[in-house]
């Protein structure tokens, strides 16, 4: 057991990685490469799938040449992914009719209103959990349909698939056009519009109000099972492909929240807060999706509330690229700890609308509270504000939903090497916030599912004795304090609302 390891690949929204993991649940080795993020308009987000799946077979090189170790020592490969982002592609040649469009994209609002016209936002949200928003896949299948010349055509011939970008790497490593496998799990497939919470398959009658070929659409499995092994020409020929979950689900899974109640806190390029409700499926009625959580071979599904907030870790990537007052991501930390306090200036990164709680897709970015006074320190601050303002705000919506007031929130991801920021965070939440021993539980997550699918993990409870404290904050600030910035947070939100009009972007 001790040469045997886990591969997780991590196809994420600013990179791909790729993970190998021990027995213990600690990182062996880890490559990662970035792609490129496309802007072709205000509003549109867009990625390469082919320099995806490029990159995705260089990280897995680098991974295990570090580890030096071969394909032998793998046990199985697991997959997370940015869930909502859509590739379409011709099953025949391999190529993707267009770009992927990402999770953040605006583009699809006119489509979304369309379909609002008749039932209203919440027209399907009964059966699929979620609300008609641009952030969902299904939008993103339309628009392609309808703007790519011949793509209408095809997918009516049989001849374009749709997946999510678990589905195309999927596709790609067990042969592609030489009998690849095109598979999604219940997590990734709960986040198109399609697909029913209760039955776990596509629904034909939405699928037919959408216009969308249910020929084009994946397989639907578990989060935890072998689709298929690796094609002969890959570094990984004959390694099993065991495991997949979105990558809100797969954090969750790392950080070993499997059971009702239980929940985390991702911090990335957004923030998303997953609470597990168990077996049992809770609609929302203070602005959160309903989701799947997880499900285990032939096991029930567990079902999750989530809290998607669409920009908190790329605002800072923005104070970099767009305006060089840091020049890199650590940097903010430092620039924020120049000033006591924000200096009244409250940043509202509603760069793609606004999720939830609000999901209102009229608002835009707002700086507001400038004074003559105001210096990019307090600019850095506010930006590293906005992000626990956003999360508290998710967070009392799950304690409304729930009815049980979380006591302590579970946090992961790459903003959580930030002091500042987790000590805000708790004092804006009033509960000690508490980070893992590997921080990295998205790619960890995705190995555990497909871990267990092998036998390489017998039970939850092995993965449950993996999981250990880094560190924990805990609240400090005075109640006064944190009722008004909270109220002057809340204020600023609203500045927010009704910006784009039919002539704007």
């Amino acid at each position: 057991m001790s040469d045997d390891y886990i591969l997780a690949i991590d196809q994420g929204t600013t990179s791909t990685r790729a993970i190998i993991f021990d027995h213990s649940g600690t990182i062996v080795s880890t490559g990662q490469k970035e792609h490129e993020q496309i802007f072709p308009r205000a509003g549109w987000v867009e990625h390469d799938p082919l320099e995806i799946w490029t990159n995705t077979r260089e990280v897995i090189g680098q991974a295990l040449s570090r580890a030096d170790i071969t394909r032998h020592n793998i046990k199985a490969v697991g997959i997370t992914n940015q869930r909502e982002t859509a590739v379409v592609w011709d099953k025949t040649t391999g190529k993707p009719v267009y770009n992927a469009i990402v999770w953040q994209d605006t583009r699809t609002q006119s489509i979304v209103d369309r379909l609002a016209a008749d039932g209203g936002v919440e027209r399907f949200k009964p059966v699929v959990g979620l609300p008609l928003a641009t952030y969902f896949s299904g939008t993103k299948i339309v628009w392609i349909l309808e703007n790519v010349d011949g793509a209408r055509e095809k997918a009516e011939a049989g001849d374009l698939l749709f997946g999510t970008t678990d589905s195309w790497v999927i596709w790609n490593l067990t042969g592609g056009v030489d009998g690849g496998v095109h598979v999604t799990d219940v997590t990734n497939a709960s986040r198109t519009l399609f697909m029913d919470l209760e039955t776990l398959e596509w629904r034909d009658d939405i699928l037919e109000a959408f216009d969308v070929p249910r020929s084009m659409l994946p397989e639907i499995k578990s989060s935890s099972e072998i689709y298929g092994t690796v094609e002969s020409s890959n570094l990984l020929r004959e390694v099993p492909i065991a495991g997949i979950l979105g990558d809100q689900q797969a954090a969750t899974f790392g950080q070993a929240a499997f059971d009702q109640g239980e929940s985390k806190n991702t911090y990335g390029t957004g923030n998303f807060l997953i609470f597990n409700t168990g077996e049992e499926i809770v609609h929302s009625k203070n602005g959160l999706l309903t989701t799947l959580g997880y499900k285990l071979g032939d096991a029930k599904p567990h079902y999750a509330l989530e809290g998607s907030i669409a920009v908190t870790g790329s605002l800072i990537q923005w104070l970099r690229d767009n305006l060089g007052i840091i020049g890199s991501a650590a940097e903010v930390e430092t620039l924020a700890t120049t000033v006591d306090d924000n200096g009244g200036v409250y940043f509202v990164p509603a760069f793609s609308g606004l999720f939830a709680p609000y999901w209102r897709s009229d608002a835009r970015g707002a700086l507001v509270g400038l004074t003559r006074y105001v210096n990019k320190g307090h600019i850095a601050r506010a930006a590293l504000e906005a992000t626990a303002f956003q999360t508290r705000e998710v967070l009392d919506a799950v304690n409304a939903d729930s009815g049980v007031d979380l006591t302590e929130l579970k946090v992961d991801g790459g903003m959580t090497a930030n002091d500042a920021l987790m000590q805000f965070q708790a004092d804006i939440l009033d509960v000690p916030v508490v980070r893992p021993v590997v921080a990295e539980t998205t790619a960890l997550g995705a190995a555990y599912a497909a871990g267990l699918a092998v036998g390489f993990w017998e039970t939850l409870d092995d993965l449950r004795q993996n999981w250990q404290e880094d560190k924990r904050w805990t609240p400090s600030i005075e109640p006064e304090e944190r009722d008004r910035t909270l109220r002057l947070w809340k204020k600023a939100v609203t500045k927010t609302f009704d910006w784009v009009d039919d002539d704007v972007n």
